[in-house]
C-alpha cells in the first residue's frame, strides 16, 4: 500500500435519475439540472445509471445527448449500460453521435451478462433469438471494435446517388479510448485491462478467494491491481471508484438524520456476502467532509486511484442532491486534494 494516498485528480458523481410515472418529464429535467449544477460546481464528470422497466433512466445515452447541449465542459458517462439489452452496432452509432455532439466528452461504461430477469423479458427483447444470443465478453468486444473504427460492412463506396461507409458513422476517433468496463470480479477486471478499456469499480464486489470472505476495501484493491497488471498502460491505466459518499457539512439536522438512517438500513448487507453470486457491498459513508476524507484516505483501494464517481442515493430529494454535491465540491473534494475544473 502506498505510504500516502494519491491526490484526487477527477471528481465525479453518479445518479439514477428517478421519475414519477405520472410526470416523467419532471424527473428527467431534474437530472439535467443536477448535471448543470455539477458543471457549475467544477465537477469533472457526471454519470447516469441504467434502469430498464423501472422508474429510472432507461436511455442514458439520450439523456446525455440533451445534457451535452446544456453543458460545455463536464464529462458525461454511463455506469453502466448492460449490453445484454443492446445491439452493439446500433449502440456504437448512438455513442459516436453523442460524443460528436458533446465535443468529445462522452465516457460510456458498459458491462456484459444476460439481462436482469431475462426469463421475464426475453420474449419482448429477443422473441426469435433469445436462446442464440451471446451475452459474454464477445458482445463487448464487438462494441469496442465498432467504436474504434473496425469494419461493420463489406462494402464502402457509391451506390446510385448514395455514399456508404464500411465503418460506423459518425466516427469519433477519441471515443475508443474513453470506453469503460464496470466490474466486480477479478476475471472481468483482467478482461477489461487486456482489452485496453478503463475500469469502473463500484460499491459492489464479488467475494472471491478460498474462503469467499474478505474486507471490501482489500477485495476492491485486488480488482484494481488485477486490471492494471493486465492493461498495456500498467499503473497509469484509468480507474474510477464509485462508493456512496454523503457529506453533511451544510446539511440540516433533518437531512443528517435521513442520511444516517439510510446508511443504517443498508449496513446489514455489508457484513457478509449476499446471494448466490456472493456479492459484498461497501458501507455507505456519511459524515462531515473532514471525517469522510479520513475514512477514504484509510481505504485500501481509494489510496491507489485518483478518480471517483461518488454515487448519489437514489431515494433522496432534489434539494438533498444540491446540498450533497455542493459539499462534495466545496469541502470534500479539496480535502482529498482535488481542484475544481474551470
Amino acid at each position: 500500500m502506498p505510504s500516502t494516498p494519491r491526490p484526487l485528480r477527477k471528481l465525479g458523481f453518479l445518479t439514477i435519475g428517478l421519475f414519477d410515472e405520472a410526470d416523467p418529464r419532471r424527473g428527467h429535467e431534474t437530472t439535467l439540472e443536477i448535471i448543470e449544477l455539477g458543471e457549475r460546481l467544477g465537477f469533472d464528470s457526471a454519470w447516469l445509471r441504467h434502469r430498464h422497466l423501472q422508474y429510472g433512466i432507461s436511455s442514458p445515452v439520450a439523456v446525455l445527448a440533451a445534457a451535452s447541449q446544456r453543458t460545455s465542459r463536464i464529462e458525461l458517462g454511463t455506469a453502466v449500460i448492460p449490453l445484454g439489452w443492446e445491439n452493439p452496432l446500433r449502440l456504437a452509432e448512438d455513442l459516436a453521435t453523442v460524443d460528436v455532439l458533446s465535443g468529445g466528452r462522452l465516457n460510456p461504461g458498459v458491462s456484459v451478462g444476460p439481462p436482469m430477469h431475462f426469463d421475464r423479458v426475453k420474449e419482448a427483447l429477443y422473441p426469435d433469438t433469445a436462446d442464440a444470443e451471446d451475452f459474454g465478453y464477445g458482445r463487448a468486444r464487438r462494441l469496442l471494435d465498432l467504436v474504434r473504427g473496425e469494419p461493420a460492412s463489406g462494402f464502402s463506396g457509391t451506390e446510385g446517388f448514395e455514399v456508404f461507409s464500411d465503418r460506423v458513422q459518425p466516427h469519433s476517433p477519441g471515443l475508443g479510448s474513453r470506453l469503460w468496463y464496470g466490474s466486480g470480479s477479478l476475471g472481468s477486471a483482467r478482461w477489461a485491462g487486456e482489452n485496453g478499456m478503463n475500469f469502473l469499480t463500484s460499491s459492489v464486489v464479488k467475494a472471491e478467494g478460498p474462503d469467499g470472505e474478505g474486507d471490501f476495501a482489500d477485495l476492491q484493491l485486488a480488482l484494481v491491481r488485477a486490471f492494471r497488471a493486465a492493461h498495456p498502460d500498467g499503473d497509469a491505466a484509468r480507474v474510477s471508484q464509485g462508493l456512496v459518499v454523503i457529506p453533511t457539512d451544510s446539511a440540516t439536522p433533518e437531512q443528517r438524520a435521513k442520511y444516517e438512517e439510510f446508511a443504517a438500513r443498508r449496513l446489514p448487507r455489508t457484513t457478509s456476502p449476499q446471494g448466490p453470486a456472493r456479492l459484498l457491498f461497501a458501507p455507505d459513508l456519511v459524515g462531515t467532509s473532514a471525517e469522510l476524507a479520513e475514512r477514504l484516505h484509510a481505504h485500501a483501494a481509494f489510496r491507489e486511484i485518483d478518480e471517483v464517481a461518488f454515487a448519489l442515493p437514489f431515494t433522496f430529494a432534489p434539494e438533498d442532491y444540491v446540498q450533497i454535491l455542493t459539499d462534495m465540491a466545496t469541502h470534500l473534494g479539496p480535502a482529498l486534494g482535488w481542484k475544481p475544473g474551470v
